[in-house]
């Protein structure tokens, strides 16, 4: 059973036929992420069925997820805490006449914004894509007024549906982790008046004014630091790679909900010292329902914080690795379509890497399919091993082929490489299966 049976099992969209085709479809788009939908299908018959999949009006994107977040519930009650990661990006279409779209943060770009839930483990391993909202926004009115459904619900519903799930899963602690945009009070009030059924933490946005008097950050920097932490910031996008000491700060406070009381939270600030000259000092402002009055509870919150940078991942992937702002279709729900599956694909990038870094000497067939890193050998004229080898050897062959030098200094090789050297890898191991199949091999 290759990876998209075993993930799409639970697929029904009204005819076995149709839940088939999916399954087939999401395969090749994991072959050739960076293709387009022809060019990743094999042959005019299987693209036209691919479009004819995409037009369906039986069924729509969050039909095409469902078993993919049954899957990733399955995952996650398996571990103790999972973080539940919120972002948005934008789609820019290009000007593509592709009818649904609206404008973007410039007026006359045309696209939509996606605005996933991608829950990770604190060890970072993805799990998943449990939902998401896309829309398109509508044009401003004359009195520059935009007119739809208020953008910043999404976040408080983010909460409530995390929330929900926590309920299915009450041997995991859950939690919600956002950027500044999150930072609504409303969406505070919600979780109290839920119960707090699922933690959240948030990156601090407002530097409120307190009840007692004073601000907010000023009452949490006043205090003595608990202790410092040390880590490695990763480079890239014109940064290079450097170690971070930050400074811990923490307070218990209550904060004024305005109209229904107050609500407890805890404010951490994470603050760079010893900063190199010319360089931004990184400073962290989060707040949480969750209380924490050590060194080692702190540090495990700006631990979690900090593997939000795993949604970002997964929009690198969409956008740079399947290339979806490129796809050519006519309607955005057909785009809706298209991105259901491509979220699942770039899951299954991210989860590939991450796992390679993390779990180094786990069994590769666990994840790979035999021909998969079969391929992964020949293409890079290595002897195959009469035993299924270790993951992070053979994605280290893999990113090789998608660019990767693997030097004694170049560290693990990231999500770029490795999804370029993987449609290598699936368009041969595509051919060792069908020389297989031909032969009853």
């Amino acid at each position: 059973m290759s990876w998209a049976d075993e993930e799409f099992r639970e697929l029904d969209l009204g005819d076995k036929r149709r839940d088939s085709r999916a399954m087939r479809l999401v395969e090749r788009l994991a072959e050739r992420p960076t293709a387009s939908i022809p060019g990743a299908c094999n042959g005019w018959a299987e693209t036209q069925a691919a479009y004819r999949f995409l037009s369906g009006d039986e069924y729509d994107w969050m039909d095409i997820l469902e078993p993919h977040r049954q899957c990733t519930r399955a995952r996650m009650a398996e571990h103790p805490v999972v973080l539940c990661l919120q972002d948005t990006t934008e789609l820019n279409f290009n000007g593509q006449a592709i009818a649904g779209l609206g404008p973007l943060s410039y007026e006359a770009q045309r696209g939509m914004y996606l605005h996933p839930t991608f829950a990770v483990t604190p060890a970072r391993e993805p799990l998943g894509v449990l939902d998401a909202w896309m829309w398109a926004r509508e044009p401003k009115a004359a009195d520059g007024t935009r007119p739809g459904v208020k953008e910043s619900l999404r976040w408080m519903e983010g909460y409530a549906r995390v929330a929900e799930l926590a309920g299915e899963l009450p041997e995991t602690r859950l939690v919600y982790v956002a950027d500044r945009e999150a930072d609504i009070r409303e969406l505070m009030v919600r979780a109290r008046e839920l119960g707090t059924p699922a933690d959240w933490l948030l990156r601090s946005k407002h530097n409120r004014a307190l009840p007692e008097g004073g601000r907010l950050w000023a009452k949490v920097l006043a205090s003595a630091p608990l202790g410092e932490i040390r880590f490695t910031l990763p480079g890239g996008r014109g940064r290079t790679a450097r170690e971070v000491r930050q400074a811990l700060y923490a307070q218990r406070l209550t904060l004024s909900d305005g109209r229904r009381g107050t609500v407890e939270v805890t404010c951490l600030i994470a603050r760079e010292i010893g900063v190199p000259p010319g360089v931004k000092p990184i400073e962290w402002r989060l707040l949480t329902n969750r209380e924490a009055e050590t060194l080692e509870a702190v540090a495990e919150l700006i631990d979690w914080y900090r593997a939000r940078w795993e949604i970002e991942l997964l929009f690198l992937v969409l956008k740079e690795g399947c290339r979806v702002e490129a796809l050519q279709l006519a309607t955005m729900e057909r785009i809706e379509r298209a991105l259901a599956l491509f979220l699942v694909v770039a899951w299954r990038i991210a989860r590939l890497m991450r796992l390679g870094r993390t779990l180094p000497d786990l069994d590769a067939a666990l994840l790979l399919e035999p021909e998969e890193w079969q391929a992964a050998y020949i293409l890079a004229k290595k002897p195959l091993p009469k035993q299924p080898p270790r993951l992070n050897a053979v994605l280290r062959l893999i990113a090789q082929l998608g660019g990767f030098l693997g030097r004694k200094g170049d560290g693990e090789p990231g999500v770029k490489t490795i999804w370029l050297g993987l449609q290598r890898v699936m368009d041969f191991a595509a051919g060792i299966k069908f020389a297989r199949e031909a032969h009853g091999l």
